[in-house]
């Protein structure tokens, strides 16, 4: 190419791009003016009822294991207090169909039976897959997917739970999990990609970029949730929601930079710390909601609370004496939206403190002017309801490929000296330990029902190491569990030890919420 072709062809790209971003910016501006009029045209009452997010339990109840909507609680919630959002389920997961109908009920209730007829957003925790669909494709958990050290794969995972979320009608995703894992003995350590800062940056910027796109309006797209922010990861105790002192150098080294790279990709949204850092309830901190991530990281999404939050700044963490107090402590430091999630305490005492001058009316249209952005770039307002389209997104004989494929990838072999692995298909094997025989120990929480602990709800069919080995003659044997029941037969545990070649023993921890591993041990050691 001769200098003055490759002059014309630099020319007419930089025309290109100029006309592309100025076409962006005038679309930008058009949004906003539109934003800007719905916000000049609503009341208070409506302004904090999209503020207002409450759990599906507020609309509905089940009936064998069906859910079934209550029409009239509908119309109080969405129509008397303007609730903007509804999120998760009752008990456990639901059908396609069953996600369908309900979303498509909600919208036309909103869109036909509302004044300001602001569409709705129905939000879920897709962890680990579309993990509240039966049938969706359930991947292993984050810290699963970060055993591979296989960012394309992770992309795929990704791109599979939003299309199957979307697939239901669910356009916001309370996931990727940014927290650094650096507390083992943390309850939800499964749920980050692991202890190393640069792992989990990259893994779960891939994971947003894959959920969102270029356009999260797409119907195979949704809305991410960078969590939980910041440092919720590294409690004193171990325990979920307790105490973290965390010295800024620290915070900063290990904990932002996960956050600073999601806000830099573009994450729509973000979801609050529930503990406190160093005597200070992260819901409560203006430091941190919005010197740090406001001003020096540039967040310009929606910030939501997690699951009652905003009440325990008052009954927990008792910095609060009333929960009118609380409401005020956590908006003005920088929540959005409240996952309240029974009741109206929430958009009851925000409308009083508006109305008091406690709380100015311009900081409600700050959160609102957010909160009904994320609804435009999701497309609700262009079309709001369940679209047709695309269903066929769901159950893709190639998704289990992926699925497979992350589950192999992410075996880790810890150590291998003087090992007799490979086990050969000849070789008597016992199979023992409390892991062995337990169907929610392999999905973990967030597995159909939240702490993924009823087995009732998943196909049967463990033992999978006894049938590879079966004929060879390999077996399970009972053992202690994880209530600490002894009904096992110890003479039997011993004399099938004795005549097997090799004993494989499944340790580990249940699906969710205790620690249990000392006692284990001794209970092992008590009975070997």
């Amino acid at each position: 190419m001769n200098l003055r072709k490759s002059h014309f062809l630099a020319i007419s790209i930089s025309c290109i791009l100029l006309s592309c971003e100025k076409k962006a910016a005038e679309q930008r501006k058009d949004s906003g003016d539109e934003i800007e009029k719905i916000i000049s045209s609503l009341t208070l009452e409506e302004k904090v009822g999209q503020m207002t997010n409450l759990t599906l339990a507020t609309i509905a109840t089940e009936e064998n294991r069906r859910i079934k909507l209550d029409t009239a609680k509908i119309r109080y919630v969405i129509v008397r207090h303007h609730v903007g959002s509804i999120q998760n389920v009752i008990n456990h997961a639901y059908t396609l169909e069953e996600w369908r109908t309900m979303v498509d009920l909600l919208q036309k209730t909103t869109m036909e039976q509302t004044r300001h007829k602001i569409p709705f957003l129905y939000c879920v925790d897709a962890v680990h897959g579309a993990n509240y669909i039966y049938g969706a494709t359930i991947f292993p958990h984050n810290i699963g997917l970060g055993a591979t050290r296989n960012p394309e794969l992770v992309e795929k995972c990704a791109a599979i739970t939003a299309a199957e979320t979307r697939a239901s009608g669910v356009r916001y995703n309370f996931s990727p999990v940014l927290d650094v894992g650096r507390n083992q003995q943390w309850s939800r350590l499964g749920e980050t990609f692991g202890e190393d800062i640069y792992l989990v940056t990259q893994l779960g910027g891939e994971a947003i970029k894959r959920f969102e796109g270029s356009d999260v309006s797409k119907n195979d797209k949704v809305a991410s949730c960078m969590k939980h922010f910041v440092g919720y990861s590294l409690p004193l105790n171990g325990k979920d929601r307790a105490p973290a002192y965390i010295p800024e150098i620290v915070l900063r080294e290990y904990f932002l930079p996960t956050f600073r790279n999601a806000v830099n990709i573009g994450s729509k949204t973000l979801m609050v710390n529930s503990a406190e850092i160093n005597g200070t309830p992260v819901h409560a901190s203006k430091y941190l909601l919005t010197d740090v991530l406001r001003t020096e990281l540039g967040f310009k999404g929606v910030v939501i609370s997690d699951w009652q939050d905003i009440i325990k700044l008052q009954e927990r963490h008792r910095v609060a004496k009333t929960h009118k107090e609380a409401v005020f402590l956590a908006v003005d430091a920088g929540i959005d939206m409240c996952i309240v999630p029974f009741d109206f305490g929430f958009y009851n005492d925000l409308i009083a403190l508006v109305k008091e001058g406690r709380i100015s009316e311009s900081r409600i249209n700050e959160s609102v002017r957010r909160i009904l952005q994320l609804k435009k770039d999701l497309g609700l307002f262009e079309n709001p309801y369940v679209e047709k389209e695309n269903l066929t997104n769901f159950g893709k004989p190639e998704y289990t490929a992926t699925t497979l494929q992350a589950a192999l990838e992410s075996i880790t072999l810890l150590k291998k000296n003087d090992s007799i692995l490979p086990l050969s298909a000849t070789k008597r094997i016992m199979i023992t330990g409390p892991n062995a025989n337990s169907v929610t120990a392999l999905h973990g929480a967030w597995s159909y029902v939240w702490q993924g602990n009823r087995d009732s709800l998943y196909p049967t069919g463990l033992q999978s190491i006894a049938n590879v080995f079966s004929a060879s003659g390999a077996k399970f044997v009972p053992s202690f569990d994880y209530n600490g029941k002894a009904d096992y037969n110890k003479d039997v545990l011993v004399k099938s030890a004795s005549q097997s070649d090799a004993i494989v023993v499944c340790l580990g921890e249940p699906a969710y919420g205790k620690h249990l591993e000392t006692r284990l041990t001794l209970s092992w050691t008590k009975d070997k």
